[in-house]
């Protein structure tokens, strides 16, 4: 049964809805915050650019932020309101680097018609009260008192109903509001009042302006000396302040969003719908406007957020396309803009349509999604796991170890990649031509299996083998000195840096060499009671070319122990429990904070915290990374820091926000890695894999990679089809015909691997794509695009019209094979046993495919069903069609094949505006509303009654907070059937605002353990600005609230990894279930995405 779900999000909200700037991690630090709709991120402006401070998940949709200063703060407050009417106010605690909540509410009335055009929140600029509009009619105050505490909140009657935009004006005495508003003839107009705190009442303000430019739709407040405000319409902008009105015609466009530029507000940026960036130029003499201006700068993204940060540097944060961090240039470039961008930043969003292929056939799966809007419209191709782009490769058995060296101290670039065998080394130069040869340094000693080398100081060479260490100069490639073990000892492990080398032979002896010009000195030898089997010392401290610590693991008692050098005093012993030894140590640091890393032979790895002065360990956490042996490694890239490790399931082992993360790397098994950093391969790693070595380039590491196709149009609907290795989309784009914008619409073929156009079918005037399968038919073999349209009339409320085209790809072109004429818009389509089910409006009908006479198809009608407002969503299972309807929620009906008919089984008779629909199960059916609730229903077999039966019972409710275009069953990762999550079924959800979301089933146990684990962390892991848990995931549309049921909330389970190890022993308590249990519980659940 499906009854019992996790909802987990697999890629972050990436659609930016707000931004601001201020100071407010501390009074000297400009801060930019990012609002993505149910996230919030602070930036820091550094000379290098923006670096993230912080990244939180706010248990709301986030409809106000804005940053104000009360009275006697020295630095900025945050203010946030959601959409359910909570609202916060945070503050920044500098020495725990965390958000504290200074106040908090709830501002929602009992009655009351939300308004139509989005919630307004905003705060006076002298901080005496924040101003809510959230019901027509009525203005919501929150008034200041004289210490900066927020008092009760009051409502004030609106008598303006339909209103556009509000704003605070600069400079009044008393706070005063400008309301810009539509009658009910559709004039628009502007209106003053003066707040009256005392009173709570509005006072007819100074000043007001009728009759707007019909499109004006957005207040700019101009701050003082000049006040007043600007009023951006679609084809003029007006500047008024009560005593002067000034205005411009623009060019016809839509303005979506601003960004003020000077703190006099001289000049202000303007976004407008197709992505342009205007500047704004207010010239006065000091109260007095003298002149309005607008200039053309460029192009972005289509902004819903702009951000002047500093030195002609602006963040455009965008819902249609990648945000951008732009740079405004004093000169054009040679297309005229000004615009540079400096940094992209990605965005999924709006997800409109994805599907779920494994294009490299690995038996992993990656995610092709229709992304982005209008001119920003891309497909995204979103896959688990960091790739290795091989650039060369040899035939090699049997690899034991592989180091890279540099041919002298200064190089830059590696030279030599030492490769070791189990009776030989062979090393491997690059040649004049670029190519790997073999060659020799001849000091070095070629006849047996190398344990370690490395580059020293003095520009020499360090290799040890189970006889000796050597000591060999870089320029003549001669040896220069040599240590050698005494007789009847062989070295077992071996590890050195730029100046020490620390190895271990038989009978547990552990002996510290250090490294001189041309000289190996022995300094101290130590014997230990047990066998050694790791050892590091990988300098991370103050000095670069040595280390203070050495880290060694021990047979037989399975510890990792910590000696000073260079006297190899013991510091600190940690048993790690078990049978399993430790197979590789590592000392690290990632973004300034030291661990050790201890890897098992069971592809177990510990991680503790390091402390470089005391050498003792703590913070021990435990994860697993696959089942063989793990060897240890760093490397960089982008000047960063990352560890590889090596085994049956390779892992990169990163730091982000201070927190480890582990990402997949997409190989099979790898058994040695080192860096290989030379001239024609910069910044790549050699790796040894099943029989050969291959050196390659590593992509950008983090856990999901996102590859961009931009279209330059908007692809709405996506399919992919094995047979002919091609994508068929749906896409539409803006074109201009005689001065006259219209959409046209196509159908075009892509490559599944280069992802270009190689066929396209354009759809005629009025007519848009709506649906697009890849399917075959009964008595048929070819595969076939079956494409279903509707003519979208300007006179008409719902087509009436549409067509359903088949098409087949023949030489890597669409032949149109055969086409049908609908009453209605076909908006799905689904191969229904070798036929072709098709929802046209409020009718499913089905249609069979004939032989004519003439050797031609065609589509014929079968049968039908009606009974839906209209049928949006359909998926299907062996005879049973679920439908997902416009606002008549989900029904169940079944196809009949004796009689050739479709019939009703059962129905959710509750009213929920579907937006997606997915059959998890023969009996459980998965939906998405557009409440931004998910629910499920399960078909009542055993009813007793034929009203029992008739009815879908809904067994689970949940508050997602993102709307969901897609469902689609499949998985992001490679499923290995001996996990504990290889069995759990995942549907995939593709979310406006871009998220990537999994719905895993899971078994009834399973999921109490879970549950009982997640009302524990809502005890621990208190929401910012105190907002509730259990409300925000509460199922909540205009009729009912409900509490969640029978879904779990991932991502607050899965943020039990990242709790303190004290945090993390209160839960364990409570739960009755040791940390590690817990821990791996909770591992094993984020494999799934």
């Amino acid at each position: 049964m499906s009854v019992w779900n996790y909802v987990v999000t697999a890629h972050k909200p990436t659609a930016v809805s707000h931004s601001c700037v201020g100071n407010f991690t501390s009074p000297h630090e400009l801060n930019l915050i990012i609002a993505k709709c149910t996230r919030i991120e602070i930036h820091l402006l550094t000379p290098h650019g923006l670096q993230p401070m912080l990244d939180v998940p706010i248990y709301g949709r986030i409809a106000t932020l804005e940053l104000f200063r009360p009275h006697g703060e020295s630095q900025d407050l945050l203010f946030i309101a959601t959409e359910r009417y909570k609202f916060c106010v945070l503050q920044w605690d500098g020495e725990a680097s965390e958000l504290i909540t200074r106040a908090m509410g709830d501002v929602s009335d009992r009655i009351g018609r939300p308004t139509d055009n989005g919630q307004v929140g905003i705060i006076d600029p002298d901080c005496r009260l924040i101003g809510l509009h959230l019901y027509d009619g009525l203005f919501k105050v929150i008034p200041f008192d004289n210490k900066g505490q927020l008092k009760e909140a009051f409502n004030i009657r609106l008598e303006e109903l339909q209103v556009l935009d509000i704003r605070f004006l600069y400079g009044c005495s008393k706070p005063t509001i400008a309301v810009l508003y539509q009658d009910n003839k559709d004039a628009r107009h502007l209106k003053t009042y003066e707040v009256a705190l005392k009173d709570k009442d509005f006072i007819e303000g100074p000043w007001s302006q009728n009759n707007l430019d019909n499109g004006a739709g957005l207040l700019i407040p101009v701050p003082l000396p000049l006040g007043g405000v600007v009023i951006i319409g679609e084809e003029t902008i007006v500047y008024c302040n009560g005593s002067s009105f000034k205005a411009i015609p623009i060019r016809p466009s839509i303005t979506r969003a601003y960004g003020r530029v000077d703190p006099d507000g001289s000049r202000f940026l303007l976004g407008d719908n197709s992505g342009l960036l205007h500047l704004l130029v207010i010239s006065h003499e000091r109260e007095r406007i003298t002149g309005l201006k607008i200039e053309h700068l460029g192009e972005t993204s289509v902004a819903s957020s702009i951000s002047y940060l500093d030195n002609a540097v602006v963040y455009v944060g965008s819902k249609y396309g990648d945000s951008q961090l732009v740079k405004l240039n004093l000169q054009p470039d040679e297309k005229g803009s000004y615009v540079e961008v400096l940094e992209k930043y990605v965005n999924l969003g709006p997800i409109v349509d994805f599907c779920v292929v494994d294009l490299e056939r690995q038996g992993q799966g990656q995610v092709v999604t229709c992304s982005g809007a209008y001119k920003d419209g891309s497909l995204r191709i979103v896959r688990n796991g960091i790739g290795i782009n091989e650039q060369a490769s040899v035939e090699l058995q049997g690899i034991k170890g592989l180091w890279s060296l540099r041919s002298s101290t200064t190089d830059p670039n590696d030279t030599f990649l030492v490769v070791s065998f189990i009776s030989e080394t062979r090393i491997l130069a690059m040649n004049m031509e670029d190519e790997l040869e073999e060659t020799e340094i001849e000091g070095f000693y070629a006849q047996s299996q190398t344990l370690f080398c490395q580059n020293a100081l003095y520009d020499q060479l360090v290799q040890v083998t189970a006889s000796s260490v050597r000591l060999v100069s870089c320029a003549s490639r001669e040896l220069r000195d040599i240590w050698n073990a005494p007789s009847g000892f062989s070295v077992n492990v071996a590890t050195a840096n730029p100046t020490q080398v620390l190895l271990a032979t038989g009978g547990g002896h552990l002996v510290y060499l250090e490294i001189g010009n041309g000289k190996l000195a022995q300094v101290k030898h130590l014997q230990l009671e047990y066998e050694i089997s790791c050892l590091d010392i990988n300098p991370i401290g103050e000095k670069t070319n040595s280390s203070s610590l050495a880290a060694v693991g021990m047979w037989t008692d399975i510890s990792v122990r910590i000696f000073s050098l260079p006297s190899l005093d013991l510091i600190t012993k940690e048993n790690l429990g078990g049978e399993i030894i430790p197979r590789s140590v590592l000392i690290c640091a990632f973004e300034g904070v030291s661990y050790l890393l201890c890897a098992l032979g069971d592809g177990h790895l510990f991680n503790f915290l390091l402390n470089l002065t005391t050498g003792e360990l703590s913070n021990r956490k435990k994860v697993s990374l696959g089942t063989q042996p793990i060897t240890l490694r760093t490397f960089s890239s982008k000047d960063t820091t990352y560890v590889f490790a090596a085994s049956d399931r390779p892992t990169v082992i990163y730091s982000s926000n201070k927190k480890l993360l582990y990402s997949n790397v997409n190989l099979k098994e790898v058994s040695h890695m080192c860096p290989f950093n030379s001239a024609a391969f910069p910044d790549s790693l050699a790796i040894a894999k099943e029989g050969e070595l291959s050196i390659g380039t590593i992509d950008d590491i983090q856990k999901l990679h996102i590859r961009s196709i931009p279209l330059g149009e908007h692809a709405r609907r996506i399919c992919h089809q094995e047979q002919s290795r091609t994508f068929g989309i749906c896409s539409l784009r803006n074109c201009l015909l005689n001065n006259d914008e219209t959409e046209i619409h196509f159908v075009r073929l892509l490559d599944d691997q280069t992802f270009e156009f190689v066929s396209t079918y354009q759809l005629d005037t009025f007519e848009y794509g709506c649906s697009i399968i890849s399917c075959s038919f009964s008595d048929d073999n070819n595969v076939y695009y079956c494409v279903g349209t509707a003519y979208v009339l300007p006179e008409e409320n719902e087509p009436t019209k549409g067509r359903i085209l088949v098409f087949a790809v023949e030489d890597g072109k669409l032949q149109l094979i055969a086409e049908k004429e609908t009453k209605g818009a076909v908006y799905s389509l689904n191969a229904f046993n070798g036929k072709l089910l098709a929802a046209i409006n409020q009718k499913i009908q089905l249609y069979k495919w004939m032989l004519r006479e003439d050797g031609t198809r065609e589509l014929q009608s079968e049968c039908g069903h009606h009974g839906h407002i209209l049928a949006l969503y359909v998926q299907t299972r062996g005879d049973f069609i679920v439908v997902g309807d416009l606002m008549k929620s989900i029904s169940l009906l079944l196809y009949k094949h004796e009689e050739g008919a479709i019939e009703e089984r059962a129905r959710d008779y509750n009213a929920n505006w579907m937006t997606a629909v997915e059959i998890l199960d023969d009996d459980v059916y998965l939906g998405a509303e557009n409440n931004f609730n998910l629910f499920a229903v399960r078909k009542n077999s055993d009813g007793a009654t034929d009203e029992e039966r008739g009815r879908l019972e809904v067994v689970g409710e949940f508050h997602l907070g993102e709307f969901v275009n897609r469902f689609r069953h499949g998985s992001l990762v490679m499923r290995l059937p001996d996990s504990e999550t290889g069995g759990i079924p995942t549907v995939i959800f593709g979310t406006v605002n871009g998220v990537i979301g999994i719905a895993a089933s899971l078994a009834h146990d399973h999921y109490v353990f879970l549950e009982k684990l997640q009302s524990n962390l809502v005890k621990v892991i208190k929401g910012v600005g105190g907002l509730s848990h259990d409300q925000w995931r509460s199922f909540n549309n205009e009729k009912k609230t409900v509490e969640a049921r029978n879904f779990l909330d991932g991502d607050l389970i899965e943020s039990f990894l990242d709790l303190s190890r004290p945090r993390m022993d209160e839960i364990s308590k409570s739960m009755g279930v040791s940390v590690e249990e817990l821990c791996k519980r909770v591992e094993e659940l984020t494999r799934l995405h």
